[in-house]
């Protein structure tokens, strides 16, 4: 239904913020969506609370201008990744209250459970970082993973990418087999010599950026699709590492006699099928797989959420 003439249509936003980038998507009241925009990375560990923030309102403003609207919106659901502990929701909250008359601020993985029946069962993300969170029938909750590069995120393309450096750095030395991910990453950043990584390597870890070293999963993964040992088994340990953490959410909530439900997302999973059939198998062989849904566009997902957000206020 069209809004009365002289009042504003109600428009309602959806962001995914992610490690390198963040979506803005905002739909109407029947949930069609009306303007989209991306924007750089929001994970406040990554770039700081004032870069994710500027990077949401950057990409909130141009969707809204897209949609025929301006911000604040009516309300706004957000899923940031690295928004884990009520010290960072609340660096987060006040920067981010003038996007819409309510908003809502969840964790990245969060907004792939609506893609599942009650919302039940297993979300498990593999972008720059990597993550898996579940709910159970009962309403309970786990987490498992999301300690971000330093810590973790095992099997995402940072630590599929810093894994490849690293084996490409061995066979520079002859300390590791050879491999063609040395002459490959070479090749794909430019570099005359190994000892050229280096430079490359540190001059963006000086600045907290994950990005160019998330980019060598590809690298990687293609290397390991043309059968390549190294990286077939760097690819074999990161599919390993990404079902453990969906399996260990998954005992958490007691799914273990029952299939589970998986939502999967992230550009990982989402682009590379040997790479997400990998992580399948390696599930399965632990537990029955229920339904499986590949989440494309959780910030739509998200703005839809935020339709219902607005009624219950």
């Amino acid at each position: 239904m069209d809004a009365p003439s002289g009042t504003p249509e109600r428009l309602f936003l959806g962001i995914d913020g992610g490690g390198t980038k963040t979506r803005a998507v905002v739909v109407d009241a029947a949930g069609l969506e009306r303007g989209a925009a991306l924007g750089a990375g929001a994970n406040l560990h990554y770039v700081g609370a004032q870069r994710a923030i500027a990077a949401i309102i950057v990409a909130a403003d141009e969707a809204a201008r897209q949609a025929g609207g301006r911000l604040p919106l009516a309300a706004a659901w957000l899923g940031l990744s690295g928004l884990d502990a009520p010290a960072d929701y609340a660096a987060l909250a006040p920067g981010l209250a003038a996007l819409a008359g309510v908003t809502h601020l969840v964790n990245d993985a969060e907004l792939l459970l609506a893609a599942l029946p009650g919302q039940i069962g297993v979300a498990l993300i593999a972008g720059t970082g990597s993550i898996a969170v579940g709910r159970n029938a009962a309403g309970q909750a786990a987490r498992v993973g999301g300690w971000g590069h330093a810590l973790g995120d095992e099997g995402s393309g940072y630590a599929i990418g810093a894994a490849g450096l690293v084996a490409a750095a061995r066979a520079a030395d002859g300390r590791g087999a050879p491999t063609m991910l040395l002459e490959r990453i070479l090749s794909a950043w430019g570099l005359g010599t190994a000892h050229q990584l280096i430079a490359r390597v540190y001059a963006g870890a000086s600045g907290g950026e994950t990005a160019p070293v998330a980019e060598v999963a590809s690298i990687v993964l293609q290397a390991a699709r043309e059968g390549d040992p190294v990286a077939r088994g760097i690819v074999q340990r990161g599919a390993e590492e990404l079902a453990l953490a969906a399996l260990t959410a998954a005992r958490q909530l007691g799914f273990g006699e029952q299939p589970l439900p998986v939502a999967l997302g992230g550009s990982l999973l989402l682009r590379d099928a040997d790479y997400r059939e990998a992580v399948m198998r390696a599930i399965s062989r632990e537990m029955a797989l229920g339904e499986v849904a590949l989440v494309e566009q959780p910030a739509l997902s998200a703005a839809r959420a935020a339709i219902s957000l607005a009624a219950h206020e």
